[in-house]
């Protein structure tokens, strides 16, 4: 790895550690949530792993076969992921179990977009080939 891409890494770094460092400030401080800082937090966070995992902040710009198994299973299963984290984030900040007490709709159709969304995918990318 060339001098360059470390010191991308190295800002990276920075700017998740300053975000993050100021989400964490306003929550204790000020007890508020900053949206906006959550969100850069996360586009930075996955900028670092990916530099982390291709050394490049982009992702591995030359795959091989290996690379493209690993990049097409990781898809898979963070997609489950994310859909079992959906769930789990509905159901805790609603405190209730029965989907018809939910009141935070659009989280809701969230949720149900993420059962829908791969099969859906499938199908248009099957179609492709057939």
């Amino acid at each position: 790895m060339d001098k360059s891409k470390k010191i991308v890494g190295i800002i990276v770094f920075v700017v998740f550690c300053t975000f993050v460092s100021y989400t964490l400030y306003k929550w204790v401080r000020f007890d508020t949530i900053d949206g906006g800082s959550i969100v850069f937090s996360f586009i930075a966070l996955s900028y670092l792993l990916n530099w982390l995992n291709w050394g490049d902040h982009n992702g591995a710009k030359d795959k091989d076969e290996l690379e493209r198994h690993i990049e097409t299973q990781s898809a898979k299963i963070g997609y489950y992921v994310l859909m079992i984290m959906a769930c789990l984030i509905l159901f805790i900040s609603e405190g209730v179990s029965n989907l018809n007490d939910m009141r935070n709709y659009p989280l809701l159709l969230v949720v149900g977009l993420t059962f829908v969304t791969s099969p859906i995918i499938e199908f248009v990318y099957s179609r492709k080939f057939k």
